[in-house]
């Protein structure tokens, strides 16, 4: 341990535990040391007096070689930590520390397999992996296996494989194996565990079939399903006993509350034949309290969350009575740490995964159920609660709810009245008498925790029975070998300890003395094989401390029984006789070297507080005595609760009550020969199975795996060193390492030894390597250590004297060492390693330190010299550079004194120059002035001499030409008089005409049509608008002939059907009735149309007169009514009337005359047909679109055209602006799908006083126009039929409005009482089904229109805000001016009639408090704003920066300093028409909310669309039905035809408040047009919020993307600022460097430059001494 040796030192603070420093100094008393990883810290370490044979110091440990820098690289890490040098406790926590790190969490420490948990999934465990080492072990057990064969790594299948192979010899070696498995709770035991079964499973399923494992596969042919069954049977043991036995602790999520060892049982050939599982001490202190953060048992929680909801109703599992708590949280027993759940996996897969393995141990249902019902009883057993009691003045308990009571019993299977008494009585016998004690409150509730535990561990025996039964071996004789896994908890140490973790550590320190006999024999077996002497070696044994614990009589767990038997026995008298028997006159600690502390420990502390220490091989573990060790040590079964589980109905609890009786009784037979049944207690059991189970591993070939916890937060990839080193200590390896190292600490292989310490002899003749001489490295090493003693008995100064070599020299001048002098026997070498001391391997590592020094030095010195030579070496190529330097810089001096002499002299030359240039310059700049004046004063005076002429001329020819356009003003005012006073007078005797003004208006009208279409012409741009419109007037003038021939058609046809009516009647009413003339109504009819009265009668049959037809049967809605003089024909009449006055060939003319008119009447039908489709296509062509001939032929010919949809489709503002023609012909298509429906009803108004012989068809009239029901078809002879011969009223035809059949629309008129507030919700929210998004759409599109209407309401009120407003003059190119800046004002809107023509925007400013005061008010107005002048409004500060904004006081745009303007979501911009002053004004208003300037733009919106609808062109594609048509006497007369009166609309709203539904519907024609009418210009309206929201979006848009690129343009210069910094900080870091090695350079100049000037000085000096 020389200077710069490597060492640990152990750390009493800190996670690190040892730190890896080296040394600086070392003494006889004290080593110095520094930190590897921090070289400043250093730390001062005595030495340890207590040890005298040999110089150590206090945690300290010599450290292994470092790995070389390609080892490191690889992540390679001794595998076995045993092949390492210097094996102690850093030297391991180093090497596994290592090994985590690079992911590889086994190590082998000789025959103990050390196994870190990962808290991760690892690929360590896959298919391939397990058959690679199956594999191994298969061909190393047959010899196979070749040299050059890689062997695999160190892994938990290799150990398993071992065991399985070893238990397979041939011979008198096969010997049973067992696998011993420890560690603290989540080190990863139970996963070895299952992982060893897996693989002992799998050989043991793989070998059936043959005496020998198989060839390669894991399957096999014959018997394997059996084979397999029985594999998945005793793998699926562990999930039952997991459920049962597993909890959750603060360390582990599945930690293991018992210990248990798995005897697997295999045939002669290696076949698995069954398992047995053994289990040891069970916590069921678990089952009363656990601390926060942990479990219960798994089975609880399991049940309570996976179980069905029937198994909830049969378990009585009601969650509504838990008070809003989760049912693991509301149970007593389950909801003490909070619940958890589980990280892995969850409580229902868990649930699960354990019935399925129950079902795999073939248990029945009944049997599941059973033990499950159990489990629930037990959490109902939990929740029982007690109350204060008193029975005869001794206190008592009752129960508080027998309903809680009564689902436990019921569930458990025992009698109601039974466990209330063993819950609130205690039965005492004493003497052969029993005697009953009531129980208070608090025993009443230790009673049920100590029932609870009976049952459960009583369950917990009889489920591993069970499970045993169902894995065991058939037949024992079969079970030739066997394979022991034993799961056994680890050595335990915490703040409290009590009897669990006394057992616990007893457990651990018998199988630790075991360890330590293993341990010796390898290492016996290791001397043997490598043939050295060992016969003086001692191990130690703790022997000493297990008499501590179990001899008899005075052992702890002895004494402790017989304390428990004592009527009054307590801890505390317990522990007072602890320390009278093991303290009195003993000492508690070691005071001389080589004596061993004691075992029992105690200090006056902890003898106050009834504690005791334990010095166990793990160390010093206090136990305290007042837990409840007696109580624990007892666990008997309560009298009660015997008699309660004797006279169970329930034949489970009857059989665990049996298992329980079983292990914690004993039958004896007393002196006097009765038989007596003797109760044992818990640590005699727990000592019986430990005997056991030390019998079963001492007849075992024991194999070891220790498992590490890492960390105790379960992270992955996170190694706490000090937790690490205090698992290696108490899981025994540190122990077990202390024993294999007693003899001989150090072992090196022979090349190793001989590489390393063949340095000590640099003189000898032997070879420098192994590789270098043809002799054994045996035999090198024997000479070797020969050489070395021999060499040690020479001194230090004869030993390096012998020449005058540097090596010699320098090691001469080194301070001497002790010279080797070892005994020979320290130094063993065996076959295959060398087997050294402590102190022998001390003294060679001190020379080898001190050889090395000496190589260094020597090193040292030669590079020093080298470095010294260069150092010449360049200061001499300096010297001369500086010398070519200095002679530069002469010559440059003197050629620079030329040159300044040459520029003298030049500069001379110039400067006379400048001179002479100077004064010519002045010279010459005034005769140039004067010259100039001269010519001024003479072009001046003829300039003035032409301005007189000019002035002169045009007031000559200014008078003139006034004097002649008066003249002409005049004489023109003359004739527009008279013309004016001609014009004036004929319009006054037109307006006396009635005629001529009906006349005029309808002239009016037509040119307000022709205007209307001329403007959409040019709007389309259609061209020969003149040729068009000459071709309409022509059609249009003869449609009005045609019109007037079928009206005059239509009223002879009216008069000759009214004649053959009454010739019908009285043809009819001749045999009875006398014939009378023909009234005067009638002849007068006759003779106005020009046919012949009847002349002769015609003898026809009388007919009976027809009854009036049924109320149900539909009469004619559109029938023409007859005049009174035709329907008042009365009886009397008629009888005076002659028979002989009508005669058959009267009535026959008569019909045929009828015929003839109909038939001309379809003509002119047919033709008028032609017109019309004649003036479509002339309008189809005006608007773009060629019509083909066969739409023109189908509707000519009857048939009804069939119209797109896309006709009456409102083109998009995008469509508008990028496809004009495709906007163009949509438009055109729409007007003549409006002509065409206008046509289809002229014909049908047309077609309802046509006679029912007419074979024509007049296409019916489009449904979404208009709603009128259509005539049926009726032959003549049935209406001359239906005519009475008295007088009937018509009857009475049912108008309706056009309402009840135009489907309301949503965006139209909204009636006043549907007018109801609507909750502003947005119809963007987020919604779960279409109807809410339509109702969403609707409540937004109602507050909408209410908005609307109250549009003008809401602006006539007024808001508050602040103006600015701007004037720009684009011609002028001036600045724009703000003449109103930041001026708070009221914005209302002013209307003095309801027409929006005259409306207006006025702007009042708001005065302040001295405004108030005085009484002025808001009087102070601004300039107002018509409607007619707002351009557009917008969103935001449009066309300005809103920061930019000018204050009240300031004259230039700039910010107001208080950030108010920086919000552009608070301004609304007013666009208005210029002005002679302005070329654009803008009216910038900031509101004071968003809310405010949202309403306020929304209502200006409203009324310029108003505005635009009411006052303006139509916009839309809407067919506008013109309602200044009707006011025509031909559409008068169609109106009042198809309205059935002028009153029809009054009755179509009576008809309609009433909800009368009659058969007759008919639908006004001028309600219809009012309809369509409104419906056209709410579309009109919301066509222009439409594209002024279209406008808003996308001026949104562009404001985005500038506002993107201006940022992408700061990104891009953000990125070229940053570019160049880092190459302006690179050039500067250069520079820097440069300047430095400039600076370095000029210092060494100058020191260069001052030795030569001393050395000058000298010569000089030396120079004048010898000359004087």
């Amino acid at each position: 341990m020389e200077n710069g040796a490597r060492v640990w030192i152990n750390e009493s603070e800190g996670e690190q535990a040892w730190i890896l420093c080296s040394v600086v100094k070392k003494t006889d008393d004290e080593l110095t040391v520094t930190h590897v990883d921090n070289p400043k810290r250093t730390e001062v370490r005595k030495r340890n007096v207590k040890i005298t044979s040999a110089v150590k110091y206090q945690g300290v440990e010599l450290a292994n070689a470092p790995l070389s820098e390609e080892e490191a690289a690889r992540g390679e890490a001794t595998e076995n930590l045993i092949a390492l040098p210097h094996l102690h406790e850093p030297a391991i926590l180093h090497a596994v520390n290592e090994r985590f790190s690079h992911g590889k969490i086994y190590t082998w420490t000789g025959p103990v397999l050390i196994a870190v948990n990962p808290f991760q999934r690892l690929p360590l465990y896959t298919s391939e992996i397990l058959e690679a080492y199956r594999r191994q072990g298969l061909f190393k057990s047959q010899g196979l296996q070749s040299n050059s064969d890689k062997p695999l790594g160190p892994h938990v299948y290799a150990i398993a494989d071992l065991a399985y192979r070893q238990m397979m010899r041939e011979g008198t070696e096969r010997k049973p194996q067992a696998v011993l498995i420890s560690g603290e709770s989540g080190a990863g035991k139970t996963e070895s565990t299952k992982i060893v079964m897996l693989y002992l499973t799998t050989l043991g399923s793989a070998s059936m079939g043959s005496s020998t494992v198989g060839e390669g596969s894991l399957t096999s042919s014959s018997g394997g399903e059996a084979n397999m069954d029985i594999m998945d049977r005793v793998l699926q043991s562990n999930p039952i006993l997991e459920a049962f036995g597993n909890a959750r602790t603060l360390r582990n999520d599945n930690s293991s509350r018992f210990g248990k060892f798995i005897e697997l049982g295999f045939s002669r050939s290696g076949q698995l034949l069954g398992a047995k599982v053994d289990t040891y001490l069970l916590e069921k202190v678990r089952l009363g309290f656990h601390a926060s953060g942990e479990r219960n048992y798994h089975i609880f929680y399991q049940v309570v969350r996976g179980a069905t909801p029937e198994q909830h109703a049969k378990f009585h599992f009601n969650e509504g009575h838990t008070g809003g708590l989760e049912l693991a949280n509301y149970f007593h027993y389950t909801g003490q740490g909070g619940a958890p759940q589980l990280r892995e996996f969850t409580d229902e897969e868990g649930l699960a995964y354990t019935i399925k393995a129950m079902k795999k141990m073939n248990w029945p249902q009944e049997k599941i159920d059973n033990v499950l019902s159990l489990v629930a009883g037990l959490l109902h057993l939990g929740q029982v609660t007690f109350a204060a009691g008193e029975v005869n003045g001794e206190e008592s308990s009752e129960i508080e709810d027998d309903k809680i009571l009564g689902y436990a019993a019921e569930l458990i299977g025992v009698d109601l009245d039974a466990i209330r008494s063993a819950l609130t009585q205690r039965i005492m016998e004493a003497r052969g008498e029993r005697m009953t004690l009531v129980l208070n409150c608090a025993r009443a509730l230790d009673a049920r925790d100590a029932l609870t535990k009976t049952i459960y561990g009583a369950l917990f025996l009889w489920v591993v029975k069970q499970v045993n039964e169902c894995i065991i071996w058939s037949n024992d004789r079969d079970k030739v070998n066997s394979v022991g896994v034993l799961d056994i908890f680890g050595f335990e140490s915490f703040a409290v300890n009590s009897f669990e973790q006394l057992c616990i550590n007893f457990t651990n320190e018998a199988l630790q003395q075991q360890f330590n006999k293993f341990i010796f024999k390898m290492e016996q077996a290791e001397y043997e094989r490598e043939k050295i002497e060992w016969a003086f070696i001692d191990f130690p044994d703790n022997q000493d401390c297990l008499d501590l614990i179990q001899s008899r009589p005075h052992g702890i767990l002895a004494m402790l029984d017989d304390e428990c038997r004592l009527p009054k026995g307590s801890d505390r008298n317990w522990a007072n006789r602890l320390y009278k028997m093991h303290l009195d006159g003993k000492k508690n600690q070691a005071t001389v070297e080589g004596e061993e502390e004691p075992r029992f420990i105690a200090s006056a502390i902890q003898k106050s507080k009834a504690m005791f220490c334990i010095r166990h091989f793990a160390g010093v573990v206090a136990y305290s005595s007042e837990t409840g060790f007696l109580e624990k040590n007892k666990d008997e079964i309560p009298l009660a609760a015997k008699a309660l589980f004797e006279t169970a109905p329930n034949q489970l609890v009857r059989d665990i009550y049996a298992l329980q009786l079983g292990s914690s009784e004993v039958k004896s037979v007393t002196a006097s020969g009765k038989k007596a049944t003797k109760t044992r207690t818990v640590g005699a059991q727990f000592k019986d199975q430990l005997l056991d189970l030390m019998k079963k591993v001492e007849t075992t070939e024991p194999h070891y795996i220790r498992c590490l916890k890492p960390n105790d937060k379960a992270k992955p990839k996170l190694l706490v060193r000090s937790r690490l080193t205090e698992q290696l200590r108490y899981g025994g390896v540190l122990e077990a390492v202390r024993v294999a190292r007693m003899g001989y600490p150090v072992r090196l292989a022979h090349t190793d030894f001989f590489t390393r310490y063949r340095v000590l002899l640099p003189s000898s003749d032997l070879p420098w390597t192994v590789d270098e001489s043809n002799i054994s490295p045996q035999s090198l090493c024997t000479q070797l250590v020969d050489s070395i003693l021999k060499d040690g008995e020479e001194s230090h100064e004869e030993k390096y004297s012998k020449n005058n070599s540097i090596a010699l020299r320098i090691r001469l001048r080194q301070k001497a060492l002790d010279p080797i002098d070892f005994p020979r026997r320290d130094v063993q070498l065996g076959n295959n390693k060398v087997f050294l001391r402590k102190p022998p391997h001390d003294a060679l590592e001190a020379h080898r330190v001190f050889h090395q020094n000496a190589s260094v030095t020597v090193l040292q010195t030669y590079v020093r010299g080298l470095e010294q030579r260069k150092r010449h070496l360049i200061l001499l190529s300096a010297t001369s550079l500086v010398q070519r330097w200095y002679r530069g810089c002469v010559g440059r001096a003197r050629w620079w004194a030329l040159r300044e002499a040459k520029a003298g002299l030049l500069l001379t030359k110039v400067f006379r120059m400048l001179l002479l240039r100077n004064k010519f310059i002045v010279e010459r700049r005034g005769t140039v002035r004067v010259q100039a004046q001269f010519r001024g004063r003479m072009v001046r005076k003829i300039v003035a001499a032409t301005k007189v002429q000019s002035v002169y001329r045009r007031f000559v020819r200014l008078a003139a030409f006034t004097k002649l356009r008066s003249a002409v003003i005049a004489l023109q005012n003359t004739q527009r008089t008279i013309m004016a006073q001609a014009i004036y007078a004929s319009l006054r005797a037109e307006q006396k005409d009635i005629g001529k003004l009906k006349q005029n208006n309808e002239q009016l009208k037509a040119e307000m049509a022709s205007l209307r279409a001329m403007l959409k012409a040019q709007a389309d741009g259609a061209a020969n608008d003149q040729m068009n419109q000459a071709a309409l007037a022509e059609k249009q003038a003869e449609i009005d002939r045609l019109e007037a021939r079928v009206k005059e058609l239509e009223e002879l046809l009216a008069i000759e059907k009214e004649a053959v009516a009454k010739l019908e009647i009285e043809m009819k009413n001749r045999p009875t009735i006398a014939a009378a003339p023909l009234a005067p109504p009638v002849a007068a009819s006759y003779a106005a149309s020009s046919v012949p009265l009847p002349s002769s009668p015609t003898p026809t049959a009388a007919k009976k007169v027809l009854e009036p037809p049924t109320p149900s049967m539909p009469s004619p809605p559109l029938s023409p009514v007859y005049p009174n003089t035709t329907s008042n024909v009365n009886a009397n009449q008629v009888a005076v009337s002659n028979a002989n006055l009508v005669d058959s060939a009267e009535l026959a003319k008569h019909l045929a005359r009828i015929k003839q008119l109909e038939e001309e009447l379809d003509q002119e039908r047919y033709a008028h047909r032609i017109v019309d489709a004649q003036v479509v296509k002339l309008k189809a062509k005006m608007a773009g679109v060629e019509l083909a001939d066969e739409e023109l032929e189908n509707y000519v010919t009857g048939k009804e055209p069939e119209m797109n949809s896309g006709y009456n489709n409102t083109p998009s503002r995008s469509t508008e602006v990028e496809e004009t023609p495709t906007k163009k012909k949509a438009q055109g298509l729409a007007n003549i799908g409006a002509s065409f429906k206008a046509l289809a009803k002229r014909a049908s108004v047309m077609s309802s006083t046509t006679s029912p012989s007419t074979t024509s068809v007049v296409p019916p009239v489009a449904q979404d126009n208009i709603n009128v029901t259509p005539i049926p078809t009726r032959s003549l002879s049935d209406t001359m039929n239906e005519i009475e011969v008295t007088p009937k009223p018509a009857p009475v035809m049912t108008p309706f409005s056009p309402t009840d059949y135009f489907p309301m629309v949503r965006r139209g008129a909204v009636h006043a009482e549907e007018e109801e507030k609507v909750m502003s919700s947005g119809w963007k929210q987020d919604v779960t089904s279409r109807r809410e998004r339509e109702e969403n759409i609707l409540d937004e599109v109602k507050r909408f229109e209410s908005k609307k209407k109250s549009s003008k309401s809401f602006l006539s009120g007024g808001l508050d805000g602040t103006l600015w407003q701007l004037h720009r003059n684009d011609e002028t190119n001036e600045k724009p001016e703000f003449v109103v800046k930041a001026t708070p004002v009221h914005v209302k809107l002013e209307s003095k009639e309801e027409s929006l023509i005259r409306a207006q925007i006025v702007f009042a400013a708001r005065g302040g408090y001295l405004s108030k005061a005085l009484g002025r008010g808001d009087k102070n107005l601004l300039e107002p704003i018509s409607l007619l002048d707002l351009i557009d409004v917008k969103p935001g500060c449009v066309g300005f920066d809103s920061n930019e904004l000018p204050s009240a006081k300031s004259k230039t745009p700039r910010l107001s300093g208080k950030g108010e303007n920086k919000h552009s979501s608070l301004f609304m911009t007013i666009s208005a028409s210029p002005t002679p002053m302005a070329a654009q004004r803008m009216f910038f208003i900031r509101f004071k909310s968003r809310t405010s300037r949202n309403d306020a733009l929304l209502s200006v919106r409203h009324l310029l669309a108003d505005l635009q609808v009411k006052e303006g062109v139509s916009i839309s594609t809407v067919h506008n039905v013109s309602t200044n048509g009707s006011n025509s006497p031909k559409a008068q007369s169609r109106m009042g035809y198809v309205s059935h009166g002028p009153d029809s609309s009054q009755v179509a709203s009576e008809m309609l408040n009433n909800n009368a539904a009659p058969e007759n519907l008919m639908v006004p024609l001028s309600m219809v047009q009012n309809e369509i009418n409104k419906e056209r210009e709410n579309y009109d309206r919301l066509l222009i919020m439409l594209l002024s929201g279209n406008a808003d979006v996308k001026d949104k848009e562009d404001e985005i993307l500038t506002l993107r690129g201006k940022l992408d343009g700061v990104n891009e210069e953000m990125k070229e600022k940053k570019r160049t910094q880092e190459s302006d900080s690179k050039l500067i870091m250069q520079l820097s460097k440069k300047l430095e090695m400039l600076l370095m350079d000029n210092e060494e100049l100058r020191d260069q430059n001052d030795r030569l000037n001393n050395r000058l000085v000298q010569y000089e000096c030396e120079k004048m001494n010898l000359m004087s």
